[in-house]
């Protein structure tokens, strides 16, 4: 069963990751919003920075330099939400690394660096957060990927910790209903988005790498992202084209891996432009405090994802899906059979997601 959750503007919420990109606008948004902001990553000069801004706008909120890979740093911003708020209400495992490179080129320690931020970071955040939230009730937020349902070349490493991380959390959030747990466990799943992802990311192309498009602001996803520090929600996509492309990688897998080998490689580089510096944030931190990526252009609404935050819009839709389906695949209708008045045909054609 859902629990209730508390409004924003009364909650604390523990953000990982929180120095650029999606991390930093979740951060940002919810300050605004009235909720005190625990911020959480390894650029210390970035946090700083991030969070006096926050103050200087009347916000609430506290830094902990922390290496979600290492057990030890993530007990010690559960200690610092109990120092100076008295603990949290939600928390958000968002810390992800990436790397654009083939399984067998990528060292085997960088393979294992990005799994120990990207997997065992979530991992880490939610054991020690469910200490606290299975003892006053809260919201686990989990950042999964598009990748978590489908096959990602040349970010290879990156896809299949992104699948680990689904399957963490869906696991962890059976048990906790076995056990009632006050806590309300959510996967976010965003598609391709305009962050500082490629600039961050360890790069073994030869040339500069980029995020396919079309893009859609990170805005899009922390406001989902608060809707569930809000509203129980078990997992949502973010943005209408991830949710086409995971629909037709399990509608026809074979023509769909025959694509990705033959688009995503051309994709995710530009051609005949070098790879940027060498700042990547693999092993250390990189160069943070940016919102956003340096390819331009982004969508900054999706009516796919407006839907299905409203539960009876995206039960109309599902539904509407399921009978087309059932349809499609039904037998036809023997000819002495009553034949369906015209009437009871829609003429309108589903609109596509964006």
């Amino acid at each position: 069963m859902s629990h209730q959750l508390k409004p924003l503007h009364d909650q604390v919420i523990v953000v990982t990751g929180a120095s650029s990109g999606i991390g930093l606008t979740i951060a940002c948004r919810a300050a605004a919003a009235g909720a005190a902001v625990v911020l959480a990553a390894r650029n210390e000069v970035a946090l700083d920075t991030i969070c006096q801004g926050i103050r200087d706008r009347g916000g609430r909120c506290e830094t902990v330099v922390a290496d979600v890979g290492v057990l030890a740093d993530v007990e010690r911003i559960a200690e610092v939400a109990h120092e100076k708020f008295g603990g949290f209400d939600t928390w958000v495992n968002n810390a992800g690394v990436g790397a654009y490179a083939t399984l067998e080129e990528m060292a085997l320690e960088d393979h294992e660096r990005l799994f120990r931020t990207n997997y065992w970071g979530v991992v880490h955040g939610s054991l020690v957060a469910l200490k606290t939230l299975k003892q006053r009730g809260g919201a686990l937020i989990n950042m999964g990927s598009i990748a978590s349902e489908m096959p990602q070349p040349l970010l290879s490493a990156y896809a299949a910790s992104k699948h680990a991380v689904k399957g963490f959390t869906d696991c962890l959030r059976i048990e906790l209903l076995h056990e009632d747990a006050p806590v309300e466990v959510t996967l976010i799943q965003p598609s391709a988005i305009d962050t500082p992802f490629g600039e961050h990311a360890l790069n073994q192309m030869g040339e500069k790498s980029q995020i396919p498009a079309p893009l859609y602001a990170p805005e899009l996803v922390a406001d989902v992202v608060l809707h569930a520090a809000q509203h129980p929600t078990r997992n949502i996509v973010v943005g209408g084209v991830g949710r086409a492309m995971i629909a037709a990688s399990r509608m026809a897998p074979a023509l769909s891996d025959r694509l990705l080998a033959t688009t995503l490689y051309r994709m995710l580089r530009k051609a005949g432009e070098p790879p940027r510096s060498t700042t990547r944030n693999l092993h250390k931190p990189g160069q943070d405090g940016q919102r956003h990526g340096d390819q331009g252009y982004q969508l900054r609404h999706s009516l796919y994802t407006s839907a299905m935050l409203r539960p009876g819009i995206s039960f109309g839709i599902l539904g509407g899906v399921a009978a087309l389906a059932m349809a499609l695949l039904s037998p036809p209708k023997r000819a002495h059979s009553r034949p369906m008045r015209a009437s009871t045909w829609s003429t309108k054609r589903p609109a596509l997601p964006r």
